[in-house]
This record gives C-alpha cells, sequence and structure tokens, in this order.
C-alpha cells in the first residue's frame, strides 16, 4: 500500500525545510506519508497542482511566491485564508473542492504563546511590513486581544489598507497605521514582518522603539542570528527571536488539517537547530 502524497510548492524550493519537517513529523506520529518538494515555474502553478491532486496527491504547501495565485486557485477558502488573502495549505474537501487555509498566523501565535511563553493580550505591539507575510498574521494576533498593534510600512498607504481590512477584528485593540520613520517610544513586542533580513538590511526605524523590556521577533530564521535581531540586541533588546519556530508550528498546523493529529513541535524545532 503506497505512502499518501504531500508536497510543498515554491520556486526556488531546494532550500526548504518542509520536508524535513513533515518526515519528523510522520515519523513522530506514526502516520504514513511521503513529503516531496516541487519547483513549479513561475508560470506553471495551476498546472502543477492540478497535476498533483490528479496523481492523487492529498495535500499540498505553498510557499513564495505562490501563496496569493494559490488563494485564487481555490474552490472555497477558510476564514483565515480569505482574510490573509493568501494561502500556505491547499487540499481537498469531501467534495472535491480544493480548499485554502492560511496557518502562518497560527503559527506566529503558537510560536510566541506556548514556546516563548509570551502572553499576548494588553501587549502594545510593532508590526513592520504590510505584505503579504503580515496580512497574513494580523487576524490571528488581533484574536489575542494586545491594547494595540501599530503597522509601520514605506508606504503608509498599504498600511492604512490593513488597519481598514482588520478593523473589525480588533475591536479591543487600538489599530494604527504609520510609516517607518514615525514610532518614537518603545513598544512592548516588535515583529519584523519585512524581507529586508534576507538581504542582511534593516527597515529604517528608529532605536526608540526599542526599551528595557522589549521583545523582537523576527519572521525570517538563520543559523546566526539576524541582522535586525542583532540590530535589536545591539540597542538593549531583551529578548529576540527568529522565525524557526513559526516554520514548525504552521507546518503543524498544516498536518493537523490534513492528518487530524497535531504533532509535537519542540522536539522538531531542537532538531532543526542543531542539523
Amino acid at each position: 500500500m503506497k505512502n499518501d502524497l504531500y508536497a510543498v510548492v515554491g520556486n526556488p524550493i531546494s532550500h526548504s525545510k518542509s520536508p524535513r519537517i513533515h518526515s519528523l513529523f510522520a515519523s513522530q506520529t506514526g502516520e504514513k506519508l511521503e513529503y516531496t518538494a516541487i519547483q513549479a515555474p513561475h508560470d506553471g502553478f495551476a498546472d502543477t497542482v492540478t497535476g498533483f491532486f490528479r496523481r492523487g496527491g492529498q495535500g499540498l504547501n505553498v510557499t513564495v511566491p505562490f501563496k496569493e495565485q494559490a488563494w485564487n486557485l481555490a474552490d472555497r477558502r477558510t476564514e483565515r485564508a480569505e482574510l490573509a488573502g493568501a494561502a500556505n495549505t491547499l487540499y481537498q474537501d469531501s467534495n472535491g473542492l480544493l480548499t485554502a487555509d492560511n496557518t502562518d498566523g497560527k503559527g506566529l501565535v503558537m510560536d510566541l504563546t506556548e514556546n516563548h511563553c509570551i502572553t499576548l493580550a494588553g501587549l502594545r505591539i510593532l508590526v513592520l511590513g504590510a505584505g503579504g507575510a503580515v496580512r497574513g498574521v494580523l487576524g490571528p494576533l488581533l484574536t489575542e486581544k494586545p491594547s494595540a498593534l501599530v503597522i509601520a510600512n514605506r508606504t503608509v498607504a498599504k498600511a492604512e489598507g490593513l488597519v481598514t481590512m482588520f478593523e473589525p477584528l480588533g475591536e479591543q485593540t487600538l489599530l494604527e497605521a504609520c510609516g517607518f520613520e514615525q514610532p518614537s517610544e518603545p513598544f512592548d513586542l516588535i515583529i519584523n514582518g519585512t524581507s529586508a533580513s534576507l538581504q542582511g538590511d534593516l527597515p529604517p526605524i528608529s532605536a526608540n522603539v526599542i526599551g528595557a523590556g522589549t521583545v523582537v521577533y523576527d519572521m525570517m530564521y538563520s543559523l546566526q542570528t539576524t541582522t535586525f535581531n542583532q540590530w535589536a540586541l545591539d540597542h538593549g533588546a531583551t529578548l529576540v527571536f527568529d522565525g524557526l519556530g513559526m516554520l514548525v508550528e504552521q507546518a503543524a498546523e498544516s498536518f493537523r488539517i490534513w492528518r487530524g493529529v497535531r504533532p509535537e513541535t519542540r522536539p522538531v524545532i531542537d532538531e532543526l537547530r542543531t542539523d
């Protein structure tokens, strides 16, 4: 009997840790599955998805640059995918409809609250960036009821658009938008959702946003301290975390959707840190 097929689709994809993560999940839970990486042509994502499910595939993770295409391709979307405007998880429901979900925000919140023991309720949070990565996490963050959430972005209008979109979820949260240069007082938690760390760059924000108790979270991850987290430490941040835990937690949520069981994430995070 052949194992159920799963995969991650992106371009490029060779660097993806997802096959390793899901292999560890499968070993831990005893689930029989095969998980591979597929590099789709930039103009061939839809054909890749269709072909995968036609061959009997059970579920797909989707990464850069196809998350919005996955959202558009779906026959139906979960509420969190609808809000995110992007999808990182695809599967066929009991009626054979291609269903899109987004587990990124859940992954971030789980990493912060479960792995790092940070209670988000009542915190003043600064989120940097207004792209797809940020849009995917705002809903779950607001559900935790921070006292304030400020979205800072180079193009202020884009951040303002997110405020308008997510205001209905933030009834107990002061939700604001501004440019990178505007925030000038300390926040409890700063989340870097820009891709600047990939290039070793920094968003142009003031060091005044970091106070004695500030926690900093870079959604990027690397073996070394990310550029943003190093900058934060240099300016007095108490704790800094990268996005490896978020990566594993969002994968665990996808695994739960597909298989009905949620793996233990801590041993997987620890193993990836030492790989």
